[in-house]
């Protein structure tokens, strides 16, 4: 059901938004996190690496897609609140139709080039294969994840957050039976587990994008409204606008980690893997916050095509409340069972790589209280369409987390210099993304 973010009591209206993306994203994790466990517990060690190896060239992808949601969806969420029906609907089916073009690109460039970024990871030879086979399985799928993708962010922009949720809930169970069904019953190792994603995925994809159609055809267009177009390069700027920033910000947290990994591979298979499990983890929460963050666009967003300034402020504080709320039980989690959650992913034999798990999560949990206040700062500027100010703060943390992994971890000599970088660079983020927030021009509106 379609929701208008620009009326009601701005914290109970943020909240009952927020927490069902907040589900959706749990759900949504859950496809990586069955990946490297059912890898990691059925198939060996070499597999969980694999698969962690292989997650950092697909958020390459991720980050496309994450930019035509974002672009779209602050677009959408603008003319929702402005009640401009016609380009509103105008901007879905443009979205769709350069996306579809981008997604073809982008499975060529991916076919061509895996290998060599593979290469470029520093991908030891014992999961050489099993990586590429990952990646060739998972480029197959990329239109699923793209217009998955748009669909959820056209769902968010309307303010409905229950639909998504309840879509990834029943895909996200099912990958976890046909993952286990195809590589412990039929016995198709790590291939098993790529192709589980695929088809559920796919499902979900199919039902999303035929349900927003639905819902789109339903919504009346004032005879007062401009003409419906199947495309237009005016509104196709302005989505771009806000995606251009969006893909860079996201592309270039999958370059830096793949630098990043092969800094990690250079230790060895065994901190690799610990640092595959560790990291879904962390995913887990990051991801979860910045869901919100996204939530915030679209509350900041529609309010912002309202006019209705006031309520971006009250939202942000609604925002910082919700997500440091999450936070308090999460890190507790990590700091003291930490360890029994990376045994869902390997077995007691494998010290290295657990205690690697357990150092990781050690060092970073305690700072999402710092970084999930940038993550809904970012939310409000990407909403305002301040993207200069939102990807100076988050390049500026991106950059400096991978310059300090590589001299923290040579000075050192040990990964642990490389878990360090996690924490500094986000605090110098979170500063800057707060006082872009306090200085930005559309805040004097309210």
């Amino acid at each position: 059901m379609n929701k208008d973010l620009t009326k009601g009591d701005p914290q109970k209206v943020l909240w009952a938004f927020c927490l069902p993306m907040f589900g959706s994203i749990l759900f949504q994790q859950l496809y990586n996190i069955a990946d490297s466990l059912v890898a990691g517990r059925f198939i060996g060690e070499n597999a969980l690496a694999a698969v962690g190896n292989s997650y950092n060239i697909t958020l390459i992808f991720i980050a496309f897609a994450f930019g035509c949601n974002m672009g779209c969806s602050v677009i959408v969420s603008q003319l929702f609140g402005a009640k401009d029906y016609a380009r509103m609907k105008t901007s879905v089916y443009t979205t769709l139709i350069a996306s579809a073009v981008l997604c073809a690109v982008l499975m060529f460039a991916g076919f061509l080039s895996c290998d060599i970024l593979l290469r470029l990871m520093k991908t030891q030879e014992a999961i050489m294969a099993d990586s590429a086979l990952y990646l060739d399985i998972y480029i197959l799928g990329l239109p699923f994840l793209f217009f998955y993708n748009i669909a959820t962010g056209i769902f968010s922009a309307l303010g409905d957050s229950k639909t998504p949720f309840l879509f990834l809930a029943f895909s996200s169970t099912a990958n976890i039976v046909v993952d286990i069904l195809f590589v412990v019953s039929l016995q198709m190792g790590i291939a098993g587990v790529a192709w589980a994603t695929f088809l559920c995925q796919g499902i979900s994809c199919v039902f999303s994008v035929l349900l927003i159609l639905k819902r789109l055809a339903k919504i009346e267009v004032p005879s007062g409204n401009a003409k419906i177009e199947i495309f237009s390069w005016d509104l196709l700027k302005k989505i771009l606008t806000i995606a251009i920033p969006s893909v860079l910000q996201q592309s270039f947290i999958s370059v830096g980690n793949i630098l990043v990994q092969g800094c990690i591979n250079s230790f060895g298979v065994s901190v690799a893997a610990g640092y595959s499990a560790s990291i879904k983890l962390n995913n887990l929460v990051i991801t979860s916050f910045t869901t919100i963050g996204n939530g915030m666009s679209n509350f900041s967003a529609q309010n912002i095509g309202a006019r209705t300034y006031a309520r971006v402020k009250e939202g942000f504080r609604a925002g910082l409340k919700l997500v440091w709320t999450l936070c308090l039980p999460l890190c507790l989690l990590y700091l003291c069972l930490g360890k029994y959650l990376l045994l869902l992913f390997m077995d007691q034999s494998s010290v290295k790589a657990l205690q690697t798990g357990q150092q990781f999560l050690w060092i970073v949990s305690p700072f999402y209280f710092v970084i999930s206040a940038k993550l809904i700062s970012d939310g409000v500027l990407r909403g305002a369409g301040a993207m200069k100010q939102f990807m100076t703060a988050t390049f500026t943390d991106l950059i400096l987390r991978v310059m300090l992994a590589f001299v923290l971890s040579a000075a050192m000599r040990s990964e642990i210099g490389i878990w360090l970088s996690w924490p500094i660079g986000w605090c110098l983020g979170t500063v800057l993304s707060l006082l872009f927030y306090k200085k930005g021009e559309w805040h004097a509106g309210s």
